[in-house]
């Protein structure tokens, strides 16, 4: 942590001494003034912070830049369609305790066994939740990635959880209830999969939409911070500007993001790279033409269009 740091814990919770073991390493991402508001009220209030915007505008990768940059640990815990928010808190391995009593009786196998049937908790698998309630020093930051993928029930089975006393049960054991000493920073991404989330759920929650940038200088400053620079200065910019170009295509279905940009500087780097070296810079001015002309075939099309239709449209011209 440093004092820099623009994420505020709330007042009266002590952020760990040192760097928490799960912590993630520091990852560049660029947070706007808002985006770094909506952070922080979701900590003052307590609250989950919703954050929806089109694939590839840094929402994931929040969560993980808010633990690093506070130095909590941090949990993702990736939702399918088959996810319940009891998966989140722990699981139980009910087949694996059955294996070790049958193991236990038989002759000269106890060493084998290295949890005690006995013991119901040495068969609980903690989920991203269970590990954040569990915390005892400090908040950790849950990621709940993608949350429209569950079923429609998944988000209000949530709130029993997420709301005081923020606690639960694991119902195969005789054991206390598992309460939060320090409430987890929670924060949810949404693609509108299933279309809107429950009311209940929106209620409680801190909402933030994540704009793609739309200017040639933001999309510089987060290639800075990558370090992308597999390609030069003046090739960059050229590539930047066809890249929004396209982007702003009416007729295209999906829109590359931020990876895609980065992966296609990469290729274009690559594509410079074959061949001899004496030819690089006819290529490099072949290429600053290519990319300059609205027109012309794009280069390296099969990194920026994933989606048939779009390739018709603007793929090779064959």
């Amino acid at each position: 942590m440093t004092d820099a740091c623009p994420f505020e814990l709330r007042p009266g919770t002590a952020g760990p001494a040192k760097r928490h073991p799960d912590a993630p390493k520091p990852v560049p991402y660029i947070a706007s003034e808002e985006l770094i508001e909506a952070v922080n009220l979701a900590i003052h209030l307590n609250r989950p912070l919703l954050l929806e915007g089109e694939a590839g505008s840094g929402k994931s990768q929040l969560a993980k830049h808010v633990a690093a940059a506070l130095g909590l640990p941090f949990y993702p815990w990736l939702v399918r369609s088959t996810s319940k928010a009891q998966d989140g808190l722990y699981t139980y391995e009910a087949m694996l305790r059955l294996h070790d009593v049958h193991m236990a009786s038989l002759p000269r196998t106890q060493a084998r066994v290295t949890r005690n049937p006995q013991h119901p908790m040495d068969y609980v698998r903690w989920g991203a939740l269970g590990k954040a309630f569990r915390c005892k020093d400090c908040p950790a930051v849950v990621l709940i990635d993608e949350i429209d993928k569950a079923d429609i029930d998944f988000p209000n089975d949530l709130l029993t959880v997420l709301d005081d006393p923020r606690e639960f049960c694991v119902q195969e054991a005789d054991h206390a209830p598992i309460r939060a000493e320090h409430p987890p920073i929670v924060i949810i991404t949404s693609n509108k999969e299933k279309g809107n989330l429950p009311a209940p759920f929106l209620r409680r929650c801190i909402y933030s939409y994540i704009r793609f940038p739309t200017d040639t200088k933001q999309l510089k400053d987060i290639l800075a911070i990558h370090q992308a620079a597999a390609v030069s200065a003046e090739l960059t910019d050229v590539a930047v500007e066809r890249f929004l170009a396209l982007r702003e295509r009416d007729d295209l279905f999906k829109k590359p993001g931020t990876s895609e940009l980065l992966d296609w500087l990469q290729a274009l780097g690559r594509a410079l790279a074959r061949g001899d070296a004496g030819s690089r810079g006819t290529r490099t001015r072949s290429l600053l033409e290519q990319l300059s002309r609205p027109e012309a075939p794009l280069p390296c099309p099969e990194v920026l269009l994933k989606l048939r239709a779009d390739w018709q449209r603007y793929g090779p011209v064959v």
